[in-house]
């Protein structure tokens, strides 16, 4: 639920005391903007001073206790990667930098001050010191010096929401354990807290499950994969595959390891489990799980199969082993069990499913999702796990203590909170981060996308709290969550390019109350990331100069003026007059532009970074 602004005595007598250590000496001190610092996501109160810390080469790290050691133990780890040579002591005397646990109560908030005393990070527990310590390592330099100074602050924060997720699509296109880590480690550095695993689909089933080995011999592989945007072939006739077999699945044994991974990070996983939808490749392996006898293969297209599992007592049997596996590998509080896209075409033929309708007096077919839901739901509640699904789960009727994640808009959200449902709020509008990035459907100069143009702004100005709920129904909104599917997003790099810096504006969403927040104000903030996201080798998209639009131009004696401008610090703006794309060769942009009225010239412009990457063009033409 939302989470009220907190003052400093609230966060218990130490922390009050650490706030106050500092302030006979900042008093006397000038005070700076706090959009200077160029925080992403900003905290709730920031007061900033233009003196510095020298936070020295060799830094030492007070900790104590074992959420204290933890944090350490991963600030050490982030600050050698910023060159410092780091010790951890449990002496508090001499200390660069302190993390210190007090009585609070919101185990994410924390206090971080800055002064001539050095660093200290003070929160109730592990959550609270690593965000503060996240924050710590924003106010650093982003390469690696011998003495970095370190502005003098006195930051209070804590979220506005306490679901902050994105979810990772690992069935479409398979990733590597190390890049599903990297995944987790960039959503926890903007203070994301929950990872949603998208682990089974049509397309592939990605974990193993020891009472049924044919799901990773069998449904963890598809004999081929589309090759371009499915939406334009007019029929399957016309699709074109690349004949090669495609598949991957994570043992067990590495699923302990990333959740671990994940825990020391303080990032809570959701698996996905898919049923009754979305099983095509279940049957592949066990294709008496059918309503229809026949042979199954695991899907080689995108979108709805009408194939689902049969709602029979041999799959509710099938599903409770599975998922008595799955929840004794992930501690976390939910398993997302899908519901969504579940065609009753075969439903409706089958004799089975015709006898439970008789049996439990329906007379609609989608009544009988709601009850294979609610028998998952008790099963699952059995091992001490709450049930999350798709806003579809709504349809056929769920148990009052189902958590609804409302993707198709906000409509079956609002329900879920007006009839007390919890909700995470996930809308395509919004929040799909695999959507387009480009007013163009098919950009020449974009990568392969699904779905939609959402632009950055749209998805920094979501508010999850819809205006149509009471401020009680709100408090049933847990949060908000980034989707990011992968049909067309086929590697590390391409995951990447759709993260960043889309996953910037999601964590302000999530962390940061909509009121008082700006977009305007975000920006240049959001530009002092790259430099930061460039020594992690994240391969952002490069954002295009602003100002090339009609509402930015200026119109004045027969000429049109541009006032372009980049976002990112440090950056080339070079353009063409003559409709080819700018490269390094073409002109460079050092002053307003003016074009001439009526020559129908197409201005186009882009950015070239310090490091030589390009963003896409912006253009305009000229009339």
């Amino acid at each position: 639920m939302p989470f009220s602004f907190f003052s400093a005595t609230r966060l218990g007598g130490i922390l009050a005391v650490s706030l106050l250590a500092g302030r006979p000496a900042l008093a006397q001190l000038t005070e700076i903007p706090a959009q200077r610092l160029g925080l992403v996501p900003l905290p709730r109160e920031v007061k900033a001073y233009s003196a510095t810390y020298a936070l020295p080469q060799k830094v030492s790290i007070y900790a104590a206790s074992k959420d204290e050691k933890n944090v350490a133990g991963l600030l050490k780890e982030m600050l050698t990667g910023l060159g410092k040579t780091v010790t951890l002591t449990t002496t508090r005397a001499g200390a660069n930098i302190a993390l210190v646990t007090a009585a609070a109560p919101n185990p994410e908030a924390y206090q971080l001050n800055v002064d001539q005393q050095g660093i200290r990070i003070t929160a109730a527990g592990g959550p609270g010191l690593f965000y503060g310590a996240q924050t710590l390592v924003q106010l650093l330099p982003a390469r690696a010096a011998a003495t970095s100074p370190v502005n003098y602050v006195r930051i209070n924060d804590q979220p506005a929401f306490r679901w902050r997720g994105a979810m990772l699509d690992v069935s479409r296109h398979f990733f590597s354990v190390d890049f599903v880590k990297r995944y987790i480690d960039l959503l926890a550095a903007y203070k994301l807290n929950t990872f949603h695993w998208h682990l089974t689909d049509d397309q592939g089933w990605r974990i193993e499950i020891k009472k049924y080995p044919k799901l990773t011999q069998v449904s963890a592989f598809r004999k081929e994969t589309l090759i371009g945007a499915q939406q334009l072939f007019k029929t399957p006739a016309e699709f074109k595959y690349d004949a090669t077999p495609y598949g991957g699945f994570y043992t067990q044994d590495q699923i302990r390891d990333v959740v671990a991974y994940a825990q020391k990070r303080y990032v809570t996983i959701v698996p996905e489990i898919e049923m009754p939808g979305h099983s095509v490749a279940i049957l592949a392996a066990y294709p008496e799980l059918a309503c229809k006898p026949g042979t199954y293969e695991t899907w080689t297209m995108w979108g709805v199969n009408e194939d689902i599992v049969c709602p029979t007592e041999p799959t509710f049997r099938f599903f409770e082993d599975v998922l008595s596996e799955v929840t004794a590998l992930f501690p976390g509080p939910y398993v997302h069990i899908g519901g969504d896209e579940a065609p009753k075409t075969r439903w409706k033929e089958s004799a089975a499913v015709q006898e439970i309708m008789k049996k439990e007096g329906y007379t609609d077919v989608e009544k009988v999702q709601g009850w294979f839901n609610r028998r998952i739901e008790k099963f699952l509640a059995s091992k001490g796990k709450k049930l999350i699904g798709w806003d579809e789960i709504l349809e056929g009727g769920i148990a009052p203590s189902a958590t609804v994640m409302s993707w198709r808009g906000e409509k079956g959200g609002i329900e879920a909170a007006k009839m007390g449902h919890d909700v995470v709020m996930s809308p395509t509008t919004h929040l799909y981060i695999n959507y387009g990035q480009s007013k163009k459907p098919h950009s020449p100069y974009e990568p392969l996308m699904i779905g939609g143009y959402i632009p950055l702004e749209v998805i920094y100005n979501y508010n999850p709290l819809p205006a149509e709920l009471t401020a009680e129904q709100q408090q049933h909104v847990l949060g908000p969550q980034a989707n990011m599917w992968t049909e067309y997003i086929t590697t590390p790099a391409a995951a990447e390019y759709m993260l960043f810096p889309r996953l910037l504006a999601v964590s302000e969403v999530a962390w940061r109350p909509a009121a008082g927040k700006t977009y305007a104000e975000f920006l240049p903030r959001m530009g002092q990331q790259f430099a930061r996201l460039d020594a992690k080798k994240v391969y952002y998209r490069v954002p295009e100069p602003l100002g090339l639009d009609s509402a930015s131009v200026v119109r004045q004696n027969g000429k049109a003026v541009f006032t372009l401008r980049s976002l990112v610090p440090g950056a080339q703006i070079r353009y063409t007059l003559d409709g080819h794309l700018p490269d390094e060769t073409t002109e460079l942009y050092t002053k307003p532009l003016a074009v001439p009225l009526n020559k129908g010239l197409t201005v186009r412009a882009v950015t070239i970074t310090p490091n030589g990457r390009k963003s896409p063009p912006a253009e305009l033409l000229v009339n």
